[in-house]
């Protein structure tokens, strides 16, 4: 039995014994321990239950890729392209990076990942069976520089999803995070490839947790949330997250392919997190305390400063509360 289909069994929530296990397995006891405990070095919660033997705190869906399929919009589903879901990857921006000849709208997703990486390669913590980590490659016939805002969009997209969802509380924080308010919802990561002129393609990766266990919040190193938090304990099903996430960035970013970032500022500013808000912005260049005024047309952050309005573009800055 390996670790994916250990998981899958006791997905349920049921405490299942050890002897079970290894009788419906067709191994020992003791691999079956090994087992449960390379998933818990993984961060899986799994707890021992006396005599009952091991089970989850609550119960998990695996992804399911037929599911999910054939539950999307059929104008969604005509447009994706491959939709693979692997148990383990290092990252689901590198695979379809891999992927030089992937078609329009393919989405790689991943139960768990050895490499997953945020914004300036931080590393972005990918438990198996709790959370989303999901990549989207869009084609686009214009250059780089038509995709300005892109990631900011993709924000937007995101939060389109949650309230498919029925999800409410979260907000932006420029440039690519979701928040609420016990601290990160989401990740967002466009990483481009192609020509300046065009014609260019982008990778969107997104990490968004769906239930964390109070141990990643201590190895998160900064305040995180989960939809359990807003969904008063509750979370959907990954399956559904997963359905909505994917309808959301087939729709939203053909929109902005059709329109660009234009069609998202609005959107944007309504869910804001940094406008009137006193900021600072480290830099190589040293650092620039001001007032978050919202964003531009661009979408670069415009900071209300002691010597006027200043535009802060995404690269290479780091933006706090002051």
């Amino acid at each position: 039995m390996q670790p994916h289909q250990l998981l899958a069994v006791l997905a349920s929530g049921e405490a299942l014994s050890g002897s079970r296990l290894a009788a419906e397995a067709g191994i020992t006891r003791a691999a079956i321990w090994k087992q449960i405990e390379a998933l818990r070095q993984r961060g899986v919660p799994i707890e021992s239950a006396g005599a009952a033997g091991y089970r989850l705190p609550w119960p998990i869906q695996m992804l399911d890729e037929q599911a999910i399929r054939a539950a999307l919009p059929v104008a969604v589903a005509r447009r994706l392209g491959a939709l693979e879901i692997h148990w383990e990857i290092d990252s689901t921006s590198s695979e379809l990076q891999r992927r030089g000849g992937a078609a329009d709208f393919s989405v790689v997703m991943a139960e768990t990942q050895t490499a997953g990486r945020g914004r300036r390669g931080r590393s972005w913590l990918s438990p198996p069976g709790m959370n989303i980590y999901l990549s989207c490659l869009k084609r686009f016939d214009a250059g780089f520089a038509a995709l300005s805002g892109l990631s900011l969009a993709t924000g937007v997209i995101v939060l389109r999803a949650l309230q498919a969802l029925g999800i409410d509380g979260a907000r932006l924080k420029w440039p690519n995070d979701v928040l609420a308010d016990s601290g990160k919802l989401a990740g967002i990561l466009v990483e481009l490839s192609g020509e300046y002129q065009g014609p260019c393609a982008a990778v969107v990766g997104i990490g968004l947790n769906v239930r964390l266990t109070d141990a990643l919040r201590e190895q998160a190193g900064q305040p995180i949330c989960d939809l359990a938090a807003l969904a008063q304990g509750e979370p959907p099903d990954r399956n559904r997250v997963a359905i909505a996430l994917i309808t959301s960035l087939v729709e939203g970013l053909a929109q902005f392919e059709r329109e660009g970032f234009a069609a998202f500022v609005d959107e944007y500013a309504q869910y804001d997190a940094l406008r009137g808000v006193p900021l600072r912005v480290s830099s190589a260049s040293g650092e620039l305390d001001g007032v978050g005024a919202g964003i531009d047309a661009r979408g670069a952050l415009q900071l209300q400063t002691a010597a006027g309005l200043c535009g802060i573009d995404s690269a290479d800055v780091t933006v706090r509360r002051a």
